[in-house]
This record gives C-alpha cells, sequence and structure tokens, in this order.
C-alpha cells in the first residue's frame, strides 16, 4: 500500500501525456488555422512570378499563331506586301 502513490505518480505522465498533447493542439489550432487562411488569401513573389511566366508564354504563343496564319495566307494570296 505504501508504494500506491509512487506507483500513480510514475504512471501520471504516461496517462496524461496525451490529454496534454490533445490540449496544446486545442490551443495552437487557432493559430494554425489563421496562418492557412493568410497563406491561402496571399500570393507570393515566386507565385506572382510563376504566373506572370505562364500568361506571357500563353501571349507568345498566340501571336505566333497568328503571325504564322497571318503568313500563310499572304501566300497563298500571293501578295507582294508580305
Amino acid at each position: 500500500m505504501k508504494y500506491l502513490p509512487l506507483i500513480a505518480a510514475a504512471m501520471l505522465p504516461l496517462v496524461a501525456g496525451g490529454c496534454v498533447r490533445t490540449a496544446a493542439s486545442i490551443v495552437t489550432f487557432p493559430v494554425k488555422a489563421a496562418g492557412k487562411t493568410i497563406d491561402w488569401t496571399t500570393t507570393s513573389q515566386s507565385e506572382s512570378d510563376r504566373n506572370y511566366g505562364r500568361k506571357m508564354r500563353k501571349q507568345e504563343e498566340r501571336e505566333g499563331r497568328e503571325r504564322r496564319k497571318a503568313q500563310r495566307e499572304c501566300r497563298e494570296d500571293r501578295r507582294r506586301d508580305c
């Protein structure tokens, strides 16, 4: 009987470990959620650069198609101003 408090004290960290971890995750959840929300709503510089590069490549592809089409039509019509 005299060892019962000692055994209970030794078991306490094992039993309470899950509770402490759960309590810590509950406390930190709003901070993590706010951080994720900010990440989703803002655009980083690398994302901005990537999106700009994609936009420019698409524009260059479109201009190239239009230029090739105009050259083809010019050759088909046998115009001198090509």
